[in-house]
């Protein structure tokens, strides 16, 4: 069995959650056996060396629909359903937040592409997507697919809200790696110490973070690189940050490991998240979790984490209080590492493929 993941063209260059969510189920399937390549979007491919294709991403239809029908190959999708819209009407700065406020969370990411394309940072490889739009590009590839392979189920069910139509599913849950990020008990956790991981950018929310804990007694650091065309925000959040925030570069996964070790919380105040990957790996760690509460992280999280509105200072800071004062959740630590792993993810990903390649 040899398939091709095919995902964004700057999984490498702008690294996030789905970078670690691509390579780690690459890597835990090559030792089942499957033949797994990773392949750029804006790369050409030559289709006939593989029995299907996994695509990353159903938000950025444009990178799909090429593939499909120059391929004519089966094909299955895992969605990663991000909804940015409440970000992008509401908080986002500047000329297009002022004009996102009239459109459709669909008609806002067709904008958003069409941006790209005609800045050059993304190459526009099919005429066919300018003519569908965005709404019906998602359309068309969910009644194609042969299996649609979300992080959980409530991303599958607010698929079916928004577009209507039930392709077959399979849960594939997010995870971390369970020999790296080992939990040691001969430290103490620093009650004053809150990190948060993640790419820094309007979506993770970083502002609000630190207008919530600025000239406090916590110690937040902030770990991460600005996102493609978000340095102004990364400036932003600096110029506005106080002594006691801290920013680290994006750094190794293995270098993570001290920061969650000492760290009582970890925090994600995002608009929106399917899971949040740091959040599981602080979490194995013996962190107390911070989460928003947009998005679909609860069914991961259920009611062993600490919720915010993301809209609110002064929600972050209080869930952040509670976090650092309540005592050590031992349950999801330890159902994260049976439960959310990546050889668990390959595995499932794995049966999924049998049904459509059977052996």
């Amino acid at each position: 069995m040899k398939v091709a993941f095919i995902t964004r063209s700057s999984l490498f260059s702008s690294s996030g959650g789905d970078t670690l969510q691509v390579l780690n189920t690459a890597k835990y399937l090559r030792k089942l056996n499957v033949r797994v390549d990773v392949k750029l979007t804006n790369k050409k491919i030559n289709y006939e060396e593989y029995d299907f294709l996994h695509f990353f991403s159903l938000v950025r239809p444009s990178d799909i629909l090429p593939h499909i029908r120059k391929s004519k190959k089966p094909f299955v999708v895992t969605p990663l359903l991000i909804d940015y819209s409440e970000f992008d009407k509401q908080y986002r700065r500047g000329f297009s937040g002022k004009i996102f406020r009239f459109f459709s969370t669909d008609q806002i990411e067709y904008l958003k592409t069409i941006a790209r394309w005609a800045k050059r940072q993304e190459r526009l490889r099919s005429s066919v997507y300018l003519v569908k739009g965005q709404r019906s590009s998602i359309k068309y590839i969910l009644r194609k697919t042969a299996l649609l392979l979300p992080n959980s189920e409530m991303e599958y069910n607010q698929l079916i809200r928004n577009y209507e139509i039930t392709p077959p599913f399979c849960i594939i849950p997010n995870g971390i790696d369970p020999d790296l990020f080992q939990c040691k008990l001969d430290g103490e956790k620093d009650n004053q110490m809150v990190i948060s991981v993640a790419r820094i950018e309007g979506l993770k929310n970083q502002i609000n973070l630190i207008q919530a804990l600025n000239n406090s007694a916590y110690q937040l650091y902030i770990i991460g690189k600005p996102a493609i065309n978000q340095r102004k925000y990364y400036d932003e959040c600096r110029n506005l940050a106080a002594n006691n925030i801290h920013f680290i570069n994006h750094v190794r996964q293995e270098e993570l490991i001290p920061y969650y070790q000492k760290a009582k919380v970890h925090i994600l105040p995002s608009w929106f998240e399917t899971c949040g990957l740091s959040s599981l790996e602080a979490a194995a760690m013996g962190c107390n979790v911070v989460i928003t509460n947009k998005g679909y992280a609860s069914e991961y999280f259920q009611n062993h984490a600490y919720y915010c509105d993301p809209s609110s200072p002064s929600s972050i800071r209080e869930a952040i209080s509670g976090a650092s004062n309540g005592p050590a959740c031992t349950k999801l630590q330890q159902r994260i590492r049976s439960e959310f792993t990546w050889q668990n993810a390959a595995a499932i990903t794995y049966e999924a493929y049998k049904k459509i390649i059977p052996l």
